[in-house]
Protein backbone atom coordinates (compact mmCIF):
# COMPACT_ATOMS: atom_id res chain seq x y z
CA UNK A 1 0.00 0.00 0.00
CA UNK A 2 1.30 3.45 -0.92
CA UNK A 3 0.62 6.61 1.06
CA UNK A 4 0.00 10.10 -0.26
CA UNK A 5 -0.88 13.37 1.42
CA UNK A 6 -1.23 17.12 1.55
CA UNK A 7 1.06 19.56 3.37
CA UNK A 8 -0.16 23.02 4.30
CA UNK A 9 -1.36 25.08 7.23
CA UNK A 10 -4.96 25.06 8.55
CA UNK A 11 -6.02 22.61 5.84
CA UNK A 12 -9.12 21.03 7.39
CA UNK A 13 -11.12 22.69 4.59
CA UNK A 14 -9.07 21.00 1.85
CA UNK A 15 -10.81 18.97 -0.81
CA UNK A 16 -7.71 16.94 -1.74
CA UNK A 17 -8.11 14.26 0.93
CA UNK A 18 -11.75 13.69 -0.04
CA UNK A 19 -10.88 13.68 -3.75
CA UNK A 20 -8.11 11.09 -3.49
CA UNK A 21 -9.84 8.94 -0.85
CA UNK A 22 -12.89 8.66 -3.12
CA UNK A 23 -10.65 7.97 -6.13
CA UNK A 24 -8.82 5.16 -4.32
CA UNK A 25 -12.12 3.70 -3.14
CA UNK A 26 -13.88 3.86 -6.53
CA UNK A 27 -10.87 2.41 -8.38
CA UNK A 28 -10.30 -0.22 -5.69
CA UNK A 29 -6.75 0.96 -5.01
CA UNK A 30 -5.12 -0.04 -1.70
CA UNK A 31 -3.73 3.45 -0.99
CA UNK A 32 -4.36 6.14 1.62
CA UNK A 33 -4.25 9.93 1.64
CA UNK A 34 -3.85 12.11 4.71
CA UNK A 35 -3.49 15.75 5.66
CA UNK A 36 -0.23 16.91 7.24
CA UNK A 37 -1.11 20.22 8.89
CA UNK A 38 2.29 21.82 9.56
CA UNK A 39 2.90 24.99 11.57
CA UNK A 40 6.32 25.16 9.90
CA UNK A 41 7.66 23.75 6.62
CA UNK A 42 10.79 22.76 8.58
CA UNK A 43 8.75 19.78 9.83
CA UNK A 44 8.64 18.21 6.36
CA UNK A 45 11.78 16.02 6.76
CA UNK A 46 10.26 14.60 9.97
CA UNK A 47 7.03 13.76 8.11
CA UNK A 48 9.02 12.01 5.37
CA UNK A 49 11.11 9.96 7.81
CA UNK A 50 8.16 8.99 10.01
CA UNK A 51 5.75 8.00 7.23
CA UNK A 52 6.85 4.77 5.57
CA UNK A 53 5.56 4.08 2.02
CA UNK A 54 4.94 7.80 1.40
CA UNK A 55 5.14 8.21 -2.39
CA UNK A 56 3.77 11.68 -3.09
CA UNK A 57 2.57 14.94 -1.60
CA UNK A 58 0.45 17.86 -2.69
CA UNK A 59 1.47 21.27 -1.36
CA UNK A 60 -0.91 24.13 -0.56
CA UNK A 61 -0.94 27.54 1.15
CA UNK A 62 1.42 28.81 2.50
CA UNK A 63 4.21 26.43 1.47
CA UNK A 64 4.28 26.37 -2.36
CA UNK A 65 7.38 28.56 -2.36
CA UNK A 66 8.78 27.80 1.11
CA UNK A 67 9.10 24.09 0.30
CA UNK A 68 11.56 24.66 -2.57
CA UNK A 69 14.81 24.74 -0.49
CA UNK A 70 13.89 21.33 0.98
CA UNK A 71 13.65 19.62 -2.41
CA UNK A 72 16.36 17.58 -4.10
CA UNK A 73 15.24 18.55 -7.60
CA UNK A 74 12.51 20.39 -9.55
CA UNK A 75 11.17 19.87 -13.02
CA UNK A 76 11.76 22.62 -15.56
CA UNK A 77 8.23 24.09 -15.46
CA UNK A 78 8.17 24.29 -11.66
CA UNK A 79 11.53 26.08 -11.81
CA UNK A 80 10.16 28.63 -14.29
CA UNK A 81 7.04 29.21 -12.20
CA UNK A 82 8.91 29.38 -8.90
CA UNK A 83 6.26 27.42 -6.98
CA UNK A 84 5.64 23.73 -6.26
CA UNK A 85 2.31 22.05 -5.50
CA UNK A 86 3.28 18.42 -6.15
CA UNK A 87 6.17 16.39 -4.75
CA UNK A 88 7.19 12.96 -5.98
CA UNK A 89 9.19 10.88 -3.51
CA UNK A 90 11.59 8.57 -5.32
CA UNK A 91 12.63 5.09 -4.23
CA UNK A 92 15.84 6.68 -2.92
CA UNK A 93 13.68 9.07 -0.83
CA UNK A 94 14.60 12.05 -3.02
CA UNK A 95 12.01 14.86 -3.17
CA UNK A 96 11.25 16.08 -6.69
CA UNK A 97 9.05 19.16 -7.11
CA UNK A 98 6.46 19.75 -9.84
CA UNK A 99 3.73 22.28 -10.53
CA UNK A 100 0.35 21.01 -11.75
CA UNK A 101 -1.60 24.19 -10.84
CA UNK A 102 -0.73 25.71 -14.22
CA UNK A 103 -2.19 22.71 -16.05
CA UNK A 104 -5.44 22.80 -14.05
CA UNK A 105 -5.83 26.56 -14.41
CA UNK A 106 -5.20 26.61 -18.17
CA UNK A 107 -7.64 23.77 -18.92
CA UNK A 108 -10.32 25.41 -16.74
CA UNK A 109 -9.76 28.86 -18.25
CA UNK A 110 -9.86 27.76 -21.87
CA UNK A 111 -13.52 26.75 -21.51
CA UNK A 112 -14.38 30.48 -21.40
CA UNK A 113 -12.48 31.57 -24.52
CA UNK A 114 -12.62 33.81 -26.40
CA UNK A 115 -12.59 36.85 -24.11
CA UNK A 116 -13.09 40.37 -25.54
CA UNK A 117 -9.38 41.08 -24.97
CA UNK A 118 -6.52 39.10 -23.46
CA UNK A 119 -6.14 41.35 -20.43
CA UNK A 120 -6.11 40.24 -16.79
CA UNK A 121 -5.66 41.25 -13.18
CA UNK A 122 -4.12 38.70 -10.81
CA UNK A 123 -5.20 39.35 -7.22
CA UNK A 124 -2.45 38.20 -4.86
CA UNK A 125 1.25 37.43 -5.27
CA UNK A 126 1.67 34.02 -3.59
CA UNK A 127 2.61 30.65 -5.07
CA UNK A 128 -0.71 30.08 -6.85
CA UNK A 129 -0.51 33.47 -8.57
CA UNK A 130 2.84 32.47 -10.07
CA UNK A 131 1.28 29.46 -11.80
CA UNK A 132 -1.55 31.69 -13.07
CA UNK A 133 0.95 34.24 -14.42
CA UNK A 134 2.89 31.46 -16.17
CA UNK A 135 -0.27 30.40 -18.01
CA UNK A 136 -1.32 33.94 -18.94
CA UNK A 137 2.14 34.67 -20.31
CA UNK A 138 2.03 31.49 -22.37
CA UNK A 139 -1.39 32.50 -23.75
CA UNK A 140 -0.18 36.02 -24.67
CA UNK A 141 -2.23 37.89 -22.06
CA UNK A 142 -1.31 41.33 -20.84
CA UNK A 143 -1.69 41.25 -17.04
CA UNK A 144 -0.89 43.00 -13.77
CA UNK A 145 -0.55 41.72 -10.23
CA UNK A 146 -2.64 43.42 -7.55
CA UNK A 147 -1.32 43.45 -3.99
CA UNK A 148 -1.80 45.21 -0.67
CA UNK A 149 1.58 46.84 -1.18
CA UNK A 150 2.77 48.54 -4.34
CA UNK A 151 6.13 47.66 -5.86
CA UNK A 152 7.71 47.31 -9.29
CA UNK A 153 5.82 44.03 -9.84
CA UNK A 154 2.34 44.93 -8.57
CA UNK A 155 -0.22 47.70 -8.12
CA UNK A 156 -2.21 48.39 -4.97
CA UNK A 157 -5.90 47.58 -4.60
CA UNK A 158 -6.51 51.27 -3.94
CA UNK A 159 -5.16 52.05 -7.42
CA UNK A 160 -7.90 50.09 -9.16
CA UNK A 161 -10.27 52.54 -10.82
CA UNK A 162 -12.97 52.43 -13.49
CA UNK A 163 -10.41 52.32 -16.30
CA UNK A 164 -8.42 49.48 -14.70
CA UNK A 165 -11.51 47.28 -14.33
CA UNK A 166 -13.01 48.15 -17.72
CA UNK A 167 -9.73 47.31 -19.48
CA UNK A 168 -9.05 43.97 -17.78
CA UNK A 169 -11.62 41.37 -18.77
CA UNK A 170 -10.25 38.50 -16.68
CA UNK A 171 -9.86 38.91 -12.90
CA UNK A 172 -8.40 35.99 -10.95
CA UNK A 173 -8.54 35.75 -7.17
CA UNK A 174 -5.38 33.98 -6.00
CA UNK A 175 -5.77 35.12 -2.38
CA UNK A 176 -7.36 33.00 0.37
CA UNK A 177 -9.97 35.72 0.99
CA UNK A 178 -13.41 34.12 1.15
CA UNK A 179 -12.28 30.59 1.97
CA UNK A 180 -14.47 28.70 4.46
CA UNK A 181 -15.07 29.56 7.30
CA UNK A 182 -14.37 33.25 6.48
CA UNK A 183 -16.92 33.28 3.68
CA UNK A 184 -17.88 36.96 4.03
CA UNK A 185 -14.40 38.19 3.10
CA UNK A 186 -13.54 39.21 -0.46
CA UNK A 187 -10.86 41.19 -2.32
CA UNK A 188 -11.36 44.97 -2.26
CA UNK A 189 -11.85 45.78 -5.94
CA UNK A 190 -14.43 48.23 -7.39
CA UNK A 191 -17.02 45.62 -8.41
CA UNK A 192 -19.47 48.30 -9.64
CA UNK A 193 -17.39 48.67 -12.84
CA UNK A 194 -17.78 45.00 -13.84
CA UNK A 195 -19.78 44.12 -16.96
CA UNK A 196 -21.14 40.98 -18.68
CA UNK A 197 -17.89 41.00 -20.71
CA UNK A 198 -15.87 40.16 -17.60
CA UNK A 199 -14.84 36.75 -16.29
CA UNK A 200 -14.16 36.38 -12.56
CA UNK A 201 -12.12 33.27 -11.75
CA UNK A 202 -11.65 32.29 -8.10
CA UNK A 203 -9.09 29.64 -7.19
CA UNK A 204 -11.16 28.96 -4.05
CA UNK A 205 -13.58 26.02 -4.21
CA UNK A 206 -14.97 26.01 -0.65
CA UNK A 207 -17.51 27.61 -0.65
CA UNK A 208 -18.48 26.83 -4.25
CA UNK A 209 -19.60 30.44 -4.74
CA UNK A 210 -17.47 32.97 -2.89
CA UNK A 211 -18.52 36.54 -2.18
CA UNK A 212 -16.03 37.56 -4.92
CA UNK A 213 -17.97 35.48 -7.46
CA UNK A 214 -21.35 36.63 -6.13
CA UNK A 215 -20.34 40.25 -6.63
CA UNK A 216 -19.41 39.46 -10.23
CA UNK A 217 -22.58 37.52 -10.93
CA UNK A 218 -24.74 40.43 -9.70
CA UNK A 219 -23.15 42.55 -12.46
CA UNK A 220 -23.71 39.88 -15.11
CA UNK A 221 -20.08 38.73 -15.25
CA UNK A 222 -19.18 35.13 -16.06
CA UNK A 223 -17.77 33.28 -13.04
CA UNK A 224 -15.80 30.15 -12.23
CA UNK A 225 -14.62 28.67 -8.94
CA UNK A 226 -11.50 26.55 -8.49
CA UNK A 227 -13.07 23.09 -8.33
CA UNK A 228 -12.40 22.11 -11.95
CA UNK A 229 -8.84 23.40 -11.62
CA UNK A 230 -8.35 21.35 -8.45
CA UNK A 231 -9.63 18.15 -10.03
CA UNK A 232 -7.48 18.60 -13.15
CA UNK A 233 -4.31 19.39 -11.21
CA UNK A 234 -4.98 16.46 -8.83
CA UNK A 235 -5.27 14.02 -11.73
CA UNK A 236 -2.03 15.43 -13.14
CA UNK A 237 -0.37 14.90 -9.73
CA UNK A 238 -1.54 11.29 -9.80
CA UNK A 239 0.03 10.89 -13.26
CA UNK A 240 3.34 12.24 -11.94
CA UNK A 241 3.35 10.00 -8.87
CA UNK A 242 2.82 6.95 -11.10
CA UNK A 243 5.29 7.86 -13.85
Amino acid sequence: MSKFGLIGKNIDYSFSKKFFSEKFNSENLPHSYQNFDLHSIALLPKIISETPSLKGLNVTIPYKEEVIPLLDAMDETAQKIGAVNTIKISEENKLIGFNTDHYGFQKSLEKFFPLPKKTALILGTGGASKAVAYVLEKLDFSFSFVSRTENMHSIKYESLNKSAIENHFLIINCTPLGTFPNIHEYPAIPYNFLTPDHLLFDLIYNPSETEFLKQGKIRGAKTSNGLSMLELQAEKSWEIWNS
